[in-house]
């Protein structure tokens, strides 16, 4: 964690090659551990960095080799002042490539909802957006229910996530709320089975 703490300790903009390097080497454990520790601060500066980073494709959201319908975890970290830690969960559907569908799963899910999503690639970033409801879903997931419904309509309605490659494991987020960028971010951290 102290290489990890110097690259986020140097003035100026952040050597984002420098952090995927490190992710890319660190163990899974290490991987989570590192991106659990940033805070808002080192997360505002490499979603900016992450602006110049090599395209977003569902290949990376869920590997070529997860069937339709199948799970893929990432787990995240978040920008909120308390519940920061989450999952959201991809799954490609079998008659829509041009989708991924997706959920949040955590301590606050059953209070808020599931907040599901559908996920569509939008320039070099994938855009997660919770205005549109699946109608598919994996059969372990929770029931579908949309965000504009119940305490969802606080936490996930008219908002849009768009995320950028850190790494091959790593994507960073922005929150976009009735298309005004929030300060909130989150790091995400693909599962690999």
């Amino acid at each position: 964690m102290q290489e990890l703490a110097q690259i986020f300790s140097k003035a100026g903009p952040l050597a984002i090659d420098a952090f995927g390097a490190w992710l890319d080497t660190a163990t899974p454990e290490s991987r989570l551990a590192g991106v659990r520790s940033l805070g808002k601060s080192e997360q505002r500066r490499l979603f900016e960095a992450a602006a110049a980073s090599s395209s977003l494709g569902f290949d990376f959201m869920v590997p070529p080799g997860a069937g339709p319908l199948s799970e893929v975890i990432h787990e995240g970290k978040n920008t909120l002042p308390v519940f920061t830690t989450f999952q959201k969960r991809f799954a490609r559907l079998p008659d829509r490539p041009d989708v991924l569908v997706g959920y949040n799963e955590g301590v606050t899910r059953s209070l808020v909802g599931p907040g599901y999503f559908e996920a569509y690639v939008q320039g070099n970033e994938i855009a997660i957006d919770y205005t549109r409801t699946p109608t598919q879903k994996v059969t372990s997931w929770p029931t579908i229910r949309p965000t504009t419904s119940g305490i969802s309509l606080f936490v996930y309605a008219h908002m849009i996530d768009y995320i950028r490659r850190v790494s091959s494991h790593v994507t960073i987020g922005r929150a976009v709320r009735k298309g005004k960028e929030t300060d909130n971010y989150f790091l995400l951290c693909r599962q690999d089975s």
